[in-house]
């Protein structure tokens, strides 16, 4: 379970850095440059926490979906940016992939 808690807390350091980077206006704004690091260096960290129990692939299906999911709603909140119908049905299908591994996939420890 401590596996799965370090997985969320590398996704939200990635989530966090990926809006950094976005604020940061193609690095010019100082500080949101700063958490574009800081967000990435915790996210790499926990990702190799994670990697000690659960196979590459799973973990990086896993980190990207939920990583989607997060940065999608992030620039809805944050910077106000709409999705349309495909995009909706995309994120959807990534959801449904992410409880095919979790549900039903051997190749990950439980």
């Amino acid at each position: 379970m401590k596996t799965y808690l370090f997985l969320l807390i590398a996704v939200a350091f990635e989530t966090f850095g990926s809006s950094c980077l976005q604020a940061s206006q193609q690095f010019t704004k100082l500080w949101p440059s700063l958490g574009v690091l800081v967000g990435f260096a915790g996210a790499f960290y926990f990702f190799t926490l994670v990697l000690k129990v659960l196979p590459l692939g799973i973990t990086y299906a896993l980190w990207s979906g939920i990583g989607i999911i997060l940065i999608t709603l992030s620039g809805r909140v944050i910077f106000g940016q709409r999705l349309d119908l495909p995009a909706m049905l995309g994120l959807g299908l990534i959801i449904a992939g992410i409880l095919v591994i979790n549900l039903f996939s051997k190749a990950q420890a439980h």
